[in-house]
C-alpha cells in the first residue's frame, strides 16, 4: 500500500497548503485557530503573539466588531451581485474613498480579489494604454530581482524571486529585470540607504538603451520589497526611476500590496517617498484582512485615454473578475478604513516606527545576525546561514511558534511588520521572544 493511501484518512491530507513544507507540516501541525487583538490562539489553547498582522494583513487588530457588523449588515442586504454590467452601492463609494486617499491624480479605481489579480489587471492596462495610443509595440515590462508580485504568470515573471519562478517554465516573453537594491554598503541601515540610489535605478536606463524606450510599456516596482525580506530603496532610487519613466513615456507601477494602507506612516509608500507613480496596486489591508479583496489605482488620464478609443455603447475593457467589488468586501473595506481614520491608526503606526526600529537595530548585538534593516513598521533581520540557505531560518519559524511567537520568515531572513495596536511591551516581548528562539537554533 502506498504511503498516501495508507494515510487517507488523514484529517490533515486532503489540504494542499500555499507555500508550505506539506510534509514537514503533517508531522508538527501549525494550526491557528482563534484570533483577537494582536494574538492568535492554537488549537491546544496558547496564546501566540503576532508579529506579522496576518500575513501584513491586519494592522487594526483581530477580530474588530466593527468590520464584523459592516459584513453581517451587507450579507442581510446584498450578498452577491454580477460586476459585469451591474454595479453595487459599496463599490462606488469605496472608490470615492480611496479617491480621496491616494496621490493626487490616481482616482480612478479598478477592484480584483487579491494582490496576484490587482497586477495583471495594472500590466493590462499598461498594454491597452499603449495601444489605443498608437504604441501597440510597447509590450515589454521591466521588473527587478528579489521583487514580488503575486504568483500568477504575469506576476512572477514581473517578479525576481527564483524559487517562485524556476519550477514554473519561461514566463511571460519581453520581461527584464533590474538589480535589487540590497546592498553591502548600506548594511545595517535603519531607513533609506545613502548609497547606491541613482546607479541602481539607472538599470532602466540600461534597458531602454537595449531594447529601446519604445519597446516598453511599464517598469513595476514594490517601493519596499516586502516578501523577500524588506529591502528599502537607497535615498534618490525611486526619484530616478519617476524621472527616467516620465523621459521615455513608460508608465510607471507600485506595488502596494504590502507597504499600503499605513505600514510607512503614511497613507502609502509614494506618500512617504514623495513619489507618484502612474498606477498603484492595493490588497491586504484594505479589508484588514478580513475578506479577500485588491484595488488598482489608475491616473486618470490613462482611463479616460481606453474610455475615449471604444465606440458607443463599446465595453472598453475586456478584463475583470467574478469578485471584482464584491459587495461583502466592499463593506469589510469600508468599515477598515473607517478603523483607520477614526483611530488615527497610520498616525499611530509612524509613532511606533521609531521605536520598532529601535529594537530591529538592536539585534546587530547577535553574532549570527549579519544585517538589520527596516522602514516604518517593517523591518528584517538577516541570520548566517547553517549550512543549507533557509535551514536555519526554517527551523527558527518552528520553534518560534513552540514559543508563542508567529513570524514571516524567507530563507534565513527574518521579518516583523507589527500591527500598529502593537505596545511597546509587546514589541519587547517579539524580539525577547527571538532572541530566545535564537538560542536553540
Amino acid at each position: 500500500m502506498s504511503q498516501s493511501a495508507a494515510r487517507s484518512n488523514d484529517p490533515l491530507i486532503h489540504h494542499w497548503m500555499p507555500f508550505t513544507a506539506n510534509k514537514q507540516f503533517h508531522e508538527a501541525p501549525r494550526i491557528i485557530a482563534r484570533a483577537e487583538g494582536v494574538h492568535y490562539w492554537n488549537t491546544s489553547g496558547e496564546k501566540l503573539l503576532d508579529a506579522v498582522s496576518g500575513l501584513y494583513t491586519t494592522p487594526a487588530g483581530h477580530g474588530r466588531r466593527e468590520i464584523r457588523e459592516a459584513v453581517s449588515r451587507q450579507l442581510e442586504e446584498l450578498d452577491y451581485a454580477p460586476p459585469f454590467q451591474y454595479g453595487v452601492p459599496g463599490a462606488f463609494r469605496l472608490a470615492h474613498e480611496l479617491a480621496q486617499m491616494l496621490p493626487a491624480g490616481l482616482n480612478r479605481v479598478f477592484f480584483a480579489g487579491g494582490g496576484s489579480e490587482a497586477v495583471e489587471s495594472a500590466l493590462k492596462v499598461a498594454i491597452q494604454y499603449h495601444r489605443v495610443r498608437g504604441q501597440g509595440q510597447r509590450q515589454r515590462f521591466v521588473g527587478r530581482a528579489r521583487g514580488y508580485h503575486g504568483v500568477n504568470f504575469a506576476g512572477w515573471s514581473v517578479g525576481g524571486m527564483v524559487k517562485n519562478r524556476d519550477a514554473f517554465g519561461l514566463g511571460l516573453p519581453g520581461v527584464s529585470h533590474m538589480r535589487h537594491t540590497h546592498i553591502e554598503a548600506n548594511r545595517f541601515t535603519m531607513g533609506q540607504g545613502e548609497h547606491g540610489g541613482i546607479d541602481l535605478a539607472d538599470d532602466l536606463q540600461r534597458m531602454i538603451d537595449l531594447y529601446g524606450a519604445d519597446t516598453i510599456a511599464a517598469c513595476i516596482v514594490e517601493p519596499i520589497a516586502g516578501s523577500t525580506g524588506i529591502l528599502v530603496p537607497p535615498q534618490g532610487y525611486l526619484e530616478r526611476l519617476r524621472a527616467i519613466c516620465d523621459k521615455h513615456g513608460i508608465l510607471l507601477i507600485f506595488d502596494e500590496v504590502i507597504c499600503g494602507f499605513g505600514r510607512t506612516g503614511h497613507a502609502f509608500a509614494a506618500d512617504a517617498f514623495g513619489v507618484t507613480p502612474d498606477m498603484m496596486t492595493m490588497a491586504k489591508a484594505i479589508t484588514n484582512g478580513n475578506i479577500p479583496m485588491a484595488a488598482i489605482a489608475v491616473r486618470e488620464d490613462i482611463q479616460q485615454t481606453i474610455l475615449d478609443a471604444a465606440g458607443p455603447d463599446a465595453i472598453e475593457f475586456f478584463h475583470g473578475y467574478t469578485y471584482s467589488g464584491h459587495p461583502v468586501a466592499c463593506a469589510a473595506a469600508l468599515a477598515t478604513l473607517k478603523i483607520y481614520r477614526d483611530d488615527d491608526l497610520f498616525g499611530r503606526a509612524a509613532a511606533l516606527a521609531p521605536k520598532f526600529l529601535e529594537r530591529i537595530a538592536g539585534m546587530r548585538d547577535l553574532s549570527m545576525v549579519i544585517d538589520t534593516r527596516g522602514y516604518g513598521l517593517l523591518g528584517a533581520v538577516d541570520l548566517a546561514a547553517d549550512g543549507t540557505p533557509g535551514k536555519r531560518g526554517f527551523a527558527i519559524l518552528r520553534k518560534a511558534f513552540e514559543h508563542g511567537l508567529v513570524l514571516r520568515v524567507t530563507g534565513d531572513t527574518v521579518i516583523f511588520s507589527p500591527m500598529f495596536i502593537t505596545t511597546e511591551d509587546q514589541l519587547d516581548e517579539m524580539f525577547d521572544g527571538l532572541r530566545a528562539v535564537l538560542k536553540t537554533v
